[in-house]
């Protein structure tokens, strides 16, 4: 197979390794795969030649014998060393693959439908959040039967608003989780792919040795959109995560309005029209339409409602056991925006606002 060296990919096969797990995973495949060929070829040799030499038309006759001490001997004393050839090898991989002791940096991967949320929890950028969206044109494109002959962007279905940003020759520790499904978080330059299961958490580690841009995807199928859910790492030098710590600090700090701010209708839809598109329109459409099983926003009985609690919990809490996710990790100027942008868009013209002090209140 021949892997284009331009444009980035997530198959196993096309991806080098920049880790020392993901480099003793390859050696291991090749490994066990030359055992499995010299006893294939020892064993079928063997075969075949008896069945050659030894035919009934060039008169042999079959042997009566049993009780074969030696050959007893033989075959419990070879796979018994052939299986302990293996296990060695591979029971070293596997213990290294779930040390995740004396990480440099640890961060929490939540799968959403359909997109991955990241809290950084220990280490340099302790208290950074996001959500990490497929980036909307990529989707569109999509949606639209994909690019055309020759336009298809190097990094198509890959590009994200907001990737995950780590430091090289850092030791990573990513513990996973999940808001309403079964997801999987998978890196293979970096081998790994780890569960993400509501309810529970699980862990992983990696430690990139090589900066650039890595993908990977969710590898549990998670719903309608999970082939619009990849994964993006960013490898940086020690020197580059510190600057974008700095910038995503000013960000948190620029994003903690006063819920005590009374907001302008036209301010908030402007806002919440952004909000939307970032982490609704994915499933409830960008015309308010829904799909499927996914209930409609244009003309729904909640956003309609004068009782603005009602939604609020919707966005706090999610519904339909766990397929509209909780939005908690959004502020509360967010959550205002977005709850005033579907209450005054498409032919829902109310003309209610819903203040940040409201969602701050359903908090408590």
């Amino acid at each position: 197979m021949t892997c284009p060296e331009d444009r980035p990919s997530i198959s196993s096969t096309c991806t080098p390794a920049v880790t020392k797990i993901a480099e003793e995973q390859i050696w291991l495949h090749w490994f066990m795969m030359a055992i499995c060929l010299v006893i294939f070829v020892a064993v079928f040799s063997v075969m075949f030649y008896s069945i050659w030499k030894h035919r009934k038309s060039v008169g042999h006759k079959s042997a009566n014998f049993h009780e074969s001490t030696a050959v007893e001997i033989a075959w419990t004393i070879v796979p018994f060393v052939i299986v302990i050839a293996m296990a060695l090898p591979a029971t070293k991989v596997l213990v290294a693959q779930k040390d995740t002791t004396s990480a440099d940096l640890t961060i929490k991967a939540t799968g959403i439908q359909w997109k991955w949320g990241y809290d950084y929890i220990k280490g340099e950028g302790e208290g950074i959040g996001f959500v990490s969206t497929l980036d909307t044109t990529h989707r569109e494109m999509s949606d639209q039967g994909g690019p055309k002959a020759g336009e298809a962007p190097d990094n198509y279905l890959l590009k994200v608003d907001n990737p995950m940003v780590v430091p090289v020759n850092k030791k990573v520790r990513i513990i996973t989780t999940a808001n309403d499904v079964i997801h999987a978080f998978m890196v293979p330059a970096f081998g790994i792919k780890q569960d993400a299961v509501p309810g529970f958490v699980r862990d992983t580690w990696f430690r990139a040795e090589k900066i650039g841009d890595y993908y990977g995807q969710c590898a549990e199928l998670c719903g309608k959109e999970h082939a619009y859910m990849p994964i993006h790492v960013k490898v940086v030098s020690a020197q580059d995560y510190s600057a974008w710590v700095a910038v995503k600090a000013k960000e948190a700090a620029a994003k903690a309005d006063d819920p005590t701010k009374v907001w302008t209708l036209v301010d908030l839809k402007a806002r919440g029209e952004k909000v939307y598109a970032a982490n609704c329109a994915a499933c409830h459409q960008a015309s308010g339409k829904g799909a499927g099983p996914i209930k409609p926003l244009d003309g729904s009985a909640v956003v309609l409602d004068a009782d603005h609690s009602k939604q609020i919990q919707v966005l706090l809490n999610g519904a339909a056991g766990g397929a509209m996710p909780s939005w908690k990790a959004l502020s509360d100027t967010d959550l205002a925006a977005v709850a005033s942008y579907t209450k005054n868009s498409w032919s829902n013209q109310t003309g209610q606002i819903v203040q940040p002090a409201q969602v701050l209140a359903a908090r408590k």
